[in-house]
């Protein structure tokens, strides 16, 4: 019975949407829709019957949005800009979909996003944007952009719980060809910080650390790494 729901969570663990390391599966056919990520997918199935032409993919890194614009783009055959001045974004955006990905974190001119949005409504196409804030607390000046960003359409991706982050880390360390005891993933979930960014982390430290000592992934291993991860916090 146990031997069956091992094989159970990795075969579940396999199908996660999650590009993070060693090639893992990035295409539609392979995800997984978790709770966090249903009205995301949903609304990049939805395309092109998109109720606002601007969408915008918001969540913290590593929650799925970057693999959700791909699947997007691909789908779309969306060019990608970064709206800045001088650039050609909204001629881009003239001909067809556009995507701007980590708007937040990237930068852009105000003047130049806002061209962008008023030549996709113009024109007809549609435009996704990804970021880990909302766009409402981006530090805008400019009143028109201000509100073409509050009528645009946007999606929260929240932080994964503990049976998503326990299938995430089974899948990076499946896509390392290595197996991992359940009770170590167990232990691991419940001491580390809950997002997937700290997953991909905490994988590839156990991966690197055990490889150098020549030894197998044990919960001390994992009690070792899990505690620089913590003084690394407290650091900050």
């Amino acid at each position: 019975m146990t031997e069956t729901l091992d094989r159970q969570k990795r075969q579940r663990a396999e199908q996660l949407p999650l590009a993070l390391t060693h090639d893992a599966a990035t295409g539609r056919d392979d995800l997984l829709v978790a709770p966090q990520l249903s009205a995301a997918v949903a609304m990049i199935d939805a395309w092109p019957a998109w109720r606002a032409p601007v969408v915008i993919l918001t969540g913290p890194a590593g929650c799925g949005k970057s693999h959700l614009a791909h699947i997007w783009q691909d789908k779309a055959g969306a060019t990608p800009i970064h709206p800045l001045a001088g650039a050609a974004a909204a001629t881009a955006a003239a001909a067809g979909p556009v995507l701007f990905e980590d708007a937040d974190r990237a930068g852009f001119d105000e003047n130049a996003l806002f061209h962008v949005i008023n030549s996709v409504r113009e024109n007809g196409h549609t435009f996704l944007m990804t970021a880990r804030l909302w766009p409402m607390s981006w530090p805008v000046t400019l009143p028109d952009l201000r509100s073409r960003l509050k009528a645009a359409t946007v999606i929260e991706i929240g932080e994964p719980d503990e049976d998503l982050l326990g299938q995430v880390i089974i899948k990076l360390f499946a896509d390392r060809q290595l197996h991992i005891d359940d009770r170590i993933v167990a232990y691991i979930v419940a001491r580390m910080e809950r997002s997937m960014e700290a997953a991909q982390g905490v994988v590839e430290q156990l991966d690197r650390l055990a490889l150098a000592r020549g030894t197998r992934i044990t919960r001390a291993l994992a009690a070792e790494v899990l505690q620089s991860f913590a003084g690394e916090a407290g650091g900050d």
